[in-house]
């Protein structure tokens, strides 16, 4: 594209001092230096046709460069030669621009109207209107007039509804509430179905040359494998994933199926003293928000866990902005692009080693439950949910608390309050959890205190620290360095950036040894936050 603007800017700065023959030369020697496809460039640039710079490159390569053809000394006055099959022929690009463009195009019976317009057709329609014409020109001439070859463009998201805006920023300020009060955020949504068996599957990988994978020439349904139908939770603020892969129906019930999979396996350890979870959703599919179904089971979740749900769906027609989009499911996309889907088996697999460079980490299980489709939920059922509409658009913010009598259950008792400057960082609980530091919390207090005390003997200028930690968090986080957690893991914890942590740590480990404290390592090697919250969670579920 470079070559190109500097060659039409060339020719315009030598075009008033070239004739015919000096163009068609000068073309041509810039078509040979450019090699592979310089004429093709040339002829773009100049708006010479491809014939002449052959004929130049054929005067080049015979010598013949110092005499114009046909005569000795001769060359064409100025608007000599064949004249433009426009100036023969006035109506010919009028007629031409209303056979392209989609509001004139005349006659709504007009083949042309329901047939790919290529410039064969194009040429064929404008002969039996009487003009004299070829493939080729109606391509130049399309040219000429700025038009190309373009496919579509995915821009019209469905209507616009007029407080889209106002319901974003109202999702927004209720997850930053939710956030700062240290209670989980998660986004979910249905992925595309997929087919199970050898089909294609979008995208390519690397393979030996000539070899690609074969696959099926026709995508029906294996009748026994089926479609596999994956729906995922993302937690905004860990940057952890969760996705059930089910094989019966995407119904509300498979969805809350799916976030109450979440919280057990994952959120309930990640989050012991959550009170509360708001979950951000699409407004139509299987999680619509009107779905009588969806807020049904909504109701038994909140029942089942104790925490009290908030909700907020995307405004319609901004499905695609929904956080799980595009810092999930395209990251699945990516991750098994170009391999066909084997079996259930290998989806599940696929999905559960998606990782990205901003920590990703994604779980995947099977769901081979049964979701019947077509359950109705009456108007008894409906008004004995607990639904507290917000004053905001309350068909998309509402509230569904557990009924009356229902207790939370915490993953452990409640402990000492935590230090109100980390109330927004991180949660205690799980950070100072006895299965991740191995020796009782009051221990560890008293652990926290002692060094503490230790680096506020030390000069100013030596004392470890972070601007978002307390004194005592070093303590907790060079307790979980002795027990063998990595450097990325326990800045995940902790909620700062991993070469602070490390620089933390460095500091942290001379106090630890001058205080003569040492601590047994985990007996199993944690790698990821995912792995870290289904160890604490079975660790403290399963009796001593």
């Amino acid at each position: 594209m470079r070559e190109h603007t500097a060659l039409t800017e060339k020719f315009k700065t030598l075009r008033p001092v070239l004739n015919e023959h000096a163009r068609r030369l000068w073309a041509a020697t810039e078509a040979l230096a450019l090699g592979r496809g310089g004429i093709s460039a040339a002829a773009r640039a100049t708006g010479l046709s491809r014939p002449t710079i052959y004929a130049g490159i054929e005067e080049i390569h015979t010598g013949t460069v110092a005499t114009p053809r046909g005569s000795d000394e001769r060359v064409r006055r100025p608007g000599g030669g064949r004249k433009q099959r426009t100036m023969h022929d006035s109506t010919l690009l009028h007629d031409l621009e209303a056979l392209v463009e989609p509001t004139t195009r005349g006659d709504p019976q007009s083949p042309l109207r329901w047939t790919c317009k290529s410039v064969r057709k194009l040429a064929a329609e404008l002969k039996t209107q009487g003009h004299q014409v070829s493939p080729q020109l109606v391509s130049e001439l399309l040219h000429a007039a700025d038009y190309s070859l373009q496919g579509t463009r995915k821009t019209r998201e469905g209507g616009r509804h007029p407080d889209r805006n106002a319901q974003f920023e109202h999702l927004n300020a209720r997850v930053q509430d939710f956030q700062r009060r240290g209670q989980p955020v998660i986004s979910v949504d249905a992925k595309k179905k997929e087919l199970l068996g050898d089909f294609k599957n979008a995208g390519r990988e690397w393979h030996p040359a000539g070899h690609p994978p074969e696959v099926r020439v026709y995508d029906f349904v294996d009748e026994e494998l089926g479609k596999a139908i994956p729906y995922g939770v993302y937690d905004v603020g860990a940057n952890l994933g969760w996705v059930s892969v089910g094989v019966d129906h995407d119904t509300a019930a498979f969805a809350v199926a799916t976030i109450r999979a979440w919280w057990r396996q994952m959120g309930s350890a990640m989050y012991p003293r959550a009170k509360e979870l708001l979950i951000t959703a699409d407004g139509g599919g299987s999680n619509s928000a009107r779905a009588r179904l969806w807020k049904a089971e909504l109701q038994r979740l909140a029942d089942e866990t104790g925490l009290h749900l908030a909700v907020s769906h995307l405004p319609p027609g901004t499905s695609k902005w929904n956080k799980i989009e595009h810092r999930m499911f395209c990251h699945i996309t990516a991750n098994w692009r170009g391999q066909p889907l084997l079996s259930r088996e290998v989806i599940v697999s696929l999905i559960g080693s998606t990782r990205s460079s901003t920590g990703l980490r994604i779980q995947a299980a099977l769901d081979a439950g049964h979701y019947p489709i077509g359950i109705k939920v009456s108007a008894d059922e409906l008004a004995a949910i607990r639904l507290e509409r917000s004053a905001f658009h309350g068909e998309w913010n509402y509230r569904i608390p557990p009924q009356p009598g229902v207790p939370a259950v915490p993953l452990q008792p409640p402990g000492p309050r935590a230090h109100p400057r980390l109330a927004h960082t991180f949660d205690t609980a799980l950070a100072t959890h006895p299965v991740l530091t191995g020796m009782p919390r009051g221990a560890l207090d008293q652990l926290a205190t002692q060094i503490r005390d230790m680096i506020d003997a030390l000069p100013p200028k030596q004392r470890p620290g972070h601007r978002k930690l307390a004194v005592e968090s070093i303590a907790w986080a060079a307790v979980l360095d002795q027990r063998g957690l990595p450097c990325s893991l326990i800045a995940h914890l902790f909620r700062i950036g991993e070469n602070q942590m490390r620089t933390l740590l460095q500091q942290a480990r001379p106090l630890l040894q001058q205080h003569g404290h040492t601590s047994e390592p985990l007996p199993v090697r944690l790698i990821d936050p995912c792995q870290l919250a289904s160890y604490v969670m079975h660790a403290t579920s399963t009796p001593n």
